[in-house]
């Protein structure tokens, strides 16, 4: 029961990351306290930056079901707690640095890194198929 502190840490990493672009993207929006009678309006409307932060923000909620499904079968189906953990991590430094990629509006690198994300939580997912069907 040690490891289950490490996958709950990556899951909650992993929930509160689109927060963050979230507060980006007012930022760079000038989001002030009338805003907040409607900020998904407010966010609708910005350009640059802010709607760029804005996409990952909601691209990072996009990708949370997949991933936590992943890492919560792979801890049922008890996969090793290091195969999961090097997953998991991979994933949220690869969201991470897709953020940064979004933000400074390189799209292709942006692509690649995304893909590489996804791939993280496929590929638990696949693991657990293989341990299944043996």
């Amino acid at each position: 029961m040690q490891s289950i502190s490490g996958i709950i840490y990556l899951i909650l990493t992993a929930c509160l990351l689109p927060y963050a672009f979230a507060v980006i993207a007012k930022v760079a929006g000038g989001f002030r306290a009338q805003d907040n009678q409607n900020p998904r309006q407010f966010l609708s409307q910005t350009t640059g930056l802010a709607a760029r932060a804005n996409a990952v923000q909601q691209n990072s909620f996009e990708g949370l079901p997949l991933f936590i499904a992943a890492i919560l079968i792979a801890e049922y189906m008890v996969i090793s707690h290091s195969i999961i953990m090097t997953f998991g991590i991979a994933y949220l430094l690869l969201r991470v640095v897709y953020g940064v990629c979004y933000l400074l509006n390189w799209a292709t690198l942006r692509s690649i890194v995304w893909f590489m994300a996804l791939s993280c939580p496929v590929l638990l997912l696949l693991l657990v198929i293989k341990l299944i069907v043996g």
